[in-house]
């Protein structure tokens, strides 16, 4: 297909000034080449592509930057205010096209240099979300510049290890491949179709839903049709990203980021290059922190390298699946920009072959494995981390076992923390076993977070090849040396030792200490003595009652019944019932909180409720008073004070919690049916109100009360509870079960111990 176009100028704007467009500005790589443009050059414009985010307009974004370290010595160099300072100069030098690549705008103005940065830097996204970022992207761009009728140079931004899986140097220059990028691209897409028909198959929703159900099957029905929805689009997402990965490998790439980028390439080859125009092509290896600018060690985030570094010196990796003497291609980010501005403003011209540019270290200035995992050590052993009670983490020392056995250590663990799982799941709540799962769900995330690590890295830490960068070298060696005083990149100038332990890795653990003492922040925060309340009269203060007013629960309730109404001969009897049935209530209360509540209370059967009433005003009514939890009485007490109307929503009888109803504004409980004798069916009047039904209860209570649920308080024991516990702004887990504990923790809800 050819495109009619029109050669743009070197001077396309009065004053003479280069003009820029530059996409993926927000990104890493971006902001260092917006601040180096700005910075160290006088005659350029740049409009950068920003997507409005939200409410957040993309000029509003774009001008955030200027608050970012990135920016800090050239807003401290000229001032932030005034008529020459850092926000004048920012208005006269960049402008902003709203919009980006999945539909980009209409390309109006004319531009003499595009540089192309952005992309999606995952690893292992699902295959259709990777091709529509990193190739739909490219082909989007390079449309709307062919629809244009311009011909800037492009400099398109990939990475050096798109070249796939290979052994030895990795030559610069085009790709040698027969993959059809377009039927790739359609394929992508296509498969997400394939994979969502696929999720709804009955064999896989009633997985699913068995799933969901021993989980959250206490919560409601609703709640366990929510999670089954939820692991279904996660069960679709993970069959696209493992549709990626195995595509990707299948045609000879390590996963679909490196797929992609290639296939991305063809697209700059085909639709711009083959028409004449030209491209540079920029292939980075793994981009770290800076070397020299805008300051050392300026990173903006963790990178590709530094959760496989922080995992090490967390102690969290004994060892890894990497060998020895493999080369570890790492580049400074300020030398990646350093050879895109100069293919933006410098008078160099490259075409063919001679326009792809690694910029690399591996084959001018290598750095082995193990080497790098040594000036790692070392530090962490000067400088070690602290775990979260303050102590020195001590980092282990490798030995590069076979790849066979580490995996074999790791799958050991992998076992031993679900069997710790499985075992904890089926022991009752208590502080101990609360804590036992907090530990366990640790140790499962950071098995699942270091299973993703070996799958990821091991590709780049095993890997055989080298990067040539012979263009990348001749490059420099034709900029004037004046340039090259503030833009050099001469990998050979790295001295590795000192980059990472005096400006790396000081400034990736800065990054892990500020994280530490936010969450240490948070847990002083947390641990702080309960604020007064507020006054409120539209507050609710709602509480269930067994295993949070009062520590017993509706068994426990009617054996207190018995043996207030029944003669010691006949208790023995009784507490053989109560045994004999209480591993079918144990599998009721694991299925459906309201069936359990049935089950028991249909031992009132016979009872007569004026006895049970009377029982209730008499001894038996002193006892579950004060069975009340010390902590309870004071909350609720609180409550009132402030003016919050208190409500009690149980599934024990209404007759049995009389004692109780003086303390609240408002109780609901069960009732059950009578005959015209008063004497109990042992049938309910109305389904109990628990789980989902308790929540739908609130929210009709709430509105009939003129109630504000979000200045509300919730308190609940139990995992039934979490269905109505989400609807107030401040929901309190007391003594969690298990199932509760997972929910609060998750939700980051307040967890006490009455």
């Amino acid at each position: 297909m050819s495109h009619s176009t029109s050669s743009a100028t070197a001077s396309t704007t009065a004053g003479g000034s280069t003009r820029i467009l530059l996409t993926g500005v927000t990104g890493f790589l971006g902001q260092a080449v917006l601040r180096s443009l700005l910075e160290t050059t006088e005659d350029t414009h740049v409009t950068a592509l920003v997507r409005p985010k939200g409410s957040v307009t993309g000029r509003k974004r774009l001008e955030q930057l200027l608050r970012k370290p990135v920016f800090a010595s050239w807003v401290e160099q000229i001032g932030l205010e005034g008529e020459n300072g850092a926000k004048a100069v920012f208005d006269q030098r960049v402008g902003v096209l709203e919009g980006d690549l999945t539909d980009i705008p209409e390309l109006t103005e004319p531009y003499d240099v595009v540089i192309h940065s952005a992309s999606a830097v995952s690893f292992d996204p699902p295959i259709d979300e990777a091709f529509r970022t990193n190739v739909g992207g490219a082909r989007n761009l390079y449309q709307a510049l062919l629809d244009s009728g311009q011909d800037p140079h492009v400099i398109h931004v990939s990475t050096a290890y798109v070249g796939g899986i290979s052994k030895g140097l990795r030559q610069e220059g085009k790709l040698v491949h027969d993959v059809d990028w377009r039927a790739e691209y359609q394929a992508a897409q296509e498969a997400r179709q394939r994979v969502e028909a696929e999720s709804r198959r009955p064999e896989t929703l009633r997985s699913q839903m068995r799933s969901a159900r021993s989980r959250d099957g206490r919560m409601g029905p609703k709640a366990v049709a929510t999670a089954s929805e939820e692991a279904r689009r996660a069960w679709v997402d993970e069959r696209l990203v493992d549709f990626g990965r195995t595509r990707a490998q299948s045609v000879g790439w390590t996963d679909i980021y490196t797929f992609t980028k290639a296939m991305a390439e063809r697209v700059a080859e085909d639709l711009w290059a083959d028409n004449g125009h030209r491209v540079s092509f920029v292939r980075p290896s793994i981009i770290e922190s800076a070397m020299r600018t805008p300051y050392p060690g300026w990173i903006d985030g963790y990178k590709v390298a530094d959760p496989l570094i922080m995992a090490y010196g967390r102690g969290m990796l004994q060892e890894f699946p990497g060998l020895a003497d493999s080369i570890l291609d790492i580049i400074p980010v300020d030398f990646v920009v350093n050879v895109i501005v100069a293919l933006a403003t410098q008078d160099v011209s490259r075409r063919g072959d001679d326009a792809y540019f690694q910029v690399v270290s591996g084959n001018s200035n290598p750095l082995p494995f193990h080497e790098m995992v040594t000036a790692v050590r070392e530090y962490f052993t000067t400088y070690p981390l602290q775990d979260d009670k303050g102590r020195d983490i001590t980092v282990p020392e490798w030995n590069f076992p076979a790849v066979e056995l580490v995996e074999q250590r790791f799958r050991v663990k992998e076992l031993a923390t679900q069997v710790g799982q499985d075992v904890v799941a089926y022991l009752p709540a208590t502080r101990r076993t609360r804590a036992w799962t907090t530990s366990l769900h640790k140790t499962t995330s950071g098995l699942t977070t270091l299973r993703k690590y070996i799958e990821l890295y091991r590709q780049y830490t095993k890997t055989e090849m080298v990067f040539d960068d012979a263009n990348t070298r001749a490059l420099r060696e034709e900029l004037p040396a004046q340039f090259l005083t503030d833009h050099d990149f001469d990998v050979t100038e790295i001295a590795w030792q000192d980059y990472f332990q005096k400006q790396h890795l000081p400034a990736v653990t800065e990054l892990t200490k500020a994280y530490s003492r936010s969450r240490a922040a948070q847990r002083k925060r947390a641990e702080r003595p309960a604020p007064a309340l507020k006054s409120d009269p539209a507050a609710l203060a709602v509480f269930d009652l067994d295993g949070t007013v009062i520590a017993t629960n509706i068994v426990q309730q009617y054996f207190a019944v018995v043996r207030a109404t029944r003669p010691r001969r006949a208790w023995p009897a009784e507490i053989g019932g109560l045994l004999a049935a209480l591993p079918g209530y144990l599998r009721a209360e694991q299925r459906d909180r309201s069936e359990l509540i049935r089950l028991v209370n249909r031992r009132y059967k016979g009872y007569r409720e004026e006895d049970l009433r009377a029982l209730m005003s008499g001894e038996l009514g002193r006892k579950i008073r004060a069975s009340i939890r010390p902590e309870a009485l004071e909350v609720i007490e609180r409550h009132r004070a402030a003016g919050h109307r208190t409500v009690l929503v149980s599934g024990a009888l209404d007759v049995l919690i009389e004692p109780l109803a003086d303390l609240f504004d408002e109780v609901m409980a069960t009732h059950m049916d009578v005959d015209e004798s008063g004497v109990m069916t042992g049938y309910l009047a109305t389904p109990p109100l628990v789980d989902e039904a308790r929540a739908n209860w609130l929210r009709k209570y709430a509105a009939s009360h003129e109630a504000d649920l979000k200045a509300s308080h919730g308190y609940g024991d139990s995992h039934a509870d979490a269905a109505w516990l989400d609807l107030v702004g401040s929901p309190h887990a007391i003594s969690p079960d298990l199932g509760l504990y997972a929910v609060a923790k998750k939700k980051r809800w307040s967890i006490l111990d009455w």
